[in-house]
């Protein structure tokens, strides 16, 4: 399920081309099916967590499921531009709420210790599925055509909807308080016109009208909805979450962090097919090497958890992030692609200490009523921090390229907008080190020790 969510948002790139073909266009006039997928997602995230506590995760799951595949199954069968381009907005609507429902039950059902375990294996598709993304789609578009590049969500989709219905366990709703259509309104429509803004940034400019009216829009909307949410007594986003320390520092870290992360495996394409002139083929088997780092890592992590604390892992892990971009700005026309690929191999041993310490930590303090709205909440920093990664990318590789040669960015410039990225993950590392721990450690100790479940919300210490 997170795996066909991860790959359809990164899959649809490969595929402009031979949509573009179809319906004769130019690529740039297709940029909505790619941009009107992000958006409607930040948009249907805000209300995830009260459809939850309402009908109940597994429901809620499935139905979504249901949605996000008979939308890939339209999407393959689009006769026409707006149609897809319809289509693609179902799709990002219903993984809006994807991601928040299913965190939300596997933070429900399991202690802090289990949840360390599966965490590791939950990893697996999150890390494959980004890397994965531009190999299966040339596939697919190469020997099939661009409309399986939705097709293949239902092989995989269909099995785990049957699956979810016969074993999940069934969780009740429980009665809905008042339903905050104006933090709804405020919040969905703000998120909505940020993420625009932010996707089209640098593609249009940030100069651009369209741009700017996002930009500025979304940041009215989301003040006046945080205002709101802070007053209301039954808000959509329990904005409250963020007094508790250890959860308002964890997701800082995953938004600020995430920038240097996710931006590296954006450049990295880039810098392979643009200033040395490699194939889609060999960007992707290149940049693969880092999910398989991931995997080594996370595993190590999930045993070192409750011994050391996620503070050492996740400042660790960021200090080693910055390390290997600083290793990433030295590369030049001239580098091998097992150089390359060693560098990312790194990358991905760095990232696994990061991911999955910060997601259980977030959630050490929080009461068991509350795990939708945190898991909401989370969802909300991630997807941001995501949007954030390639914009900022782009703007270092614009400020970076001479006005005369900005069809094609020279290796400086992907230097340089290497060593930013290095600069906010070493902040990042910094400020991981300051993390308040002591809570997610005794959780974490106290199910280890004792193999039956403690309480979500163990310890309050760090309530400010």
């Amino acid at each position: 399920m997170t795996f066909i969510a991860i790959v359809d948002g990164a899959i649809t790139t490969v595929a402009l081309p031979s949509i573009a073909r179809q319906f004769d266009l130019t690529t740039a006039a297709l940029d909505g099916v790619v941009v009107v997928y992000p958006v409607c997602l930040a948009m249907t995230i805000p209300a995830s967590a009260w459809l939850v506590e309402r009908f109940g995760a597994k429901r809620v799951l499935l139905r979504a499921l249901g949605a996000f595949l008979a939308s890939s199954l339209l999407c393959g069968t689009a006769p026409a531009l707006a149609e897809l381009v319809g289509y693609r907005a179902v799709q990002g609507l219903s993984a809006g709420v994807l991601f928040p429902a299913s965190t939300a039950l596997l933070f429900a059902t399991f202690d802090t210790a289990d949840q360390v375990r599966i965490s590791r294996y939950m990893i697996v598709p999150q890390q494959i599925a980004p890397a994965a993304a531009p190999i299966l789609g040339g596939l697919l578009v190469d020997h099939l055509s661009w409309r399986w590049v939705f097709y293949v969500n239902l092989p995989v989709g269909i099995p785990v909807v049957v699956f979810g219905m016969l074993f999940l366990a069934e969780q009740r709703g429980r009665p809905p308080g008042r339903f905050d259509l104006t933090g709804l309104l405020l919040s969905a429509t703000g998120l909505g016109a940020a993420m625009f803004g932010i996707c089209e940034g640098p593609n249009q400019g940030w100069s651009s009208a369209p741009v700017i009216a996002g930009l500025a829009l979304g940041a009215v909307l989301l003040t006046a909805a945080v205002v709101f949410e802070l007053r209301t007594t039954e808000p959509l986003l329990k904005l409250r979450l963020f007094t508790d320390r250890l959860f308002r520092d964890t997701n800082l870290i995953n938004l600020v962090g995430l920038i240097p992360i996710l931006g590296a495996m954006y450049l990295g394409p880039l810098f392979l097919q643009e200033a040395q002139g490699r194939t889609a083929l060999e960007s992707g088997t290149s940049t693969f090497p880092e999910a398989f780092g991931v995997l080594l890592t996370v595993q190590l992590a999930g045993v070192l958890y409750a011994r050391v604390g996620p503070r050492v892992i996740v400042g660790c892990g960021m200090a080693g992030v910055a390390a290997v971009l600083l290793l990433f700005s030295t590369c030049d026309e001239n580098t091998g692609l097992w150089t390359f690929r060693a560098y990312m191999l790194l990358l991905g041993i760095a990232m696994g200490g990061v991911f999955m310490p910060t997601t259980v930590a977030s959630l050490a303090n929080i009461a068991k009523p509350d795990l939708a709205q945190a898991s909401t909440l989370n969802t909300v920093v991630r997807q941001t921090g995501g949007a954030l990664a390639p914009a900022a990318v782009t703007t270092a590789l614009v400020l970076g390229t001479p006005t005369a040669a900005s069809a094609h960015p020279p290796t400086g410039a992907y230097q340089d907008a290497y060593l930013a990225l290095a600069a906010i993950a070493a902040s990042t590392a910094v400020f991981a080190f300051t993390l308040p721990d002591a809570a997610a450690r005794a959780a974490a100790r106290t199910t280890t020790a004792a193999g039956s479940p403690a309480p979500a919300h163990a310890g309050h210490e760090n309530v400010h």
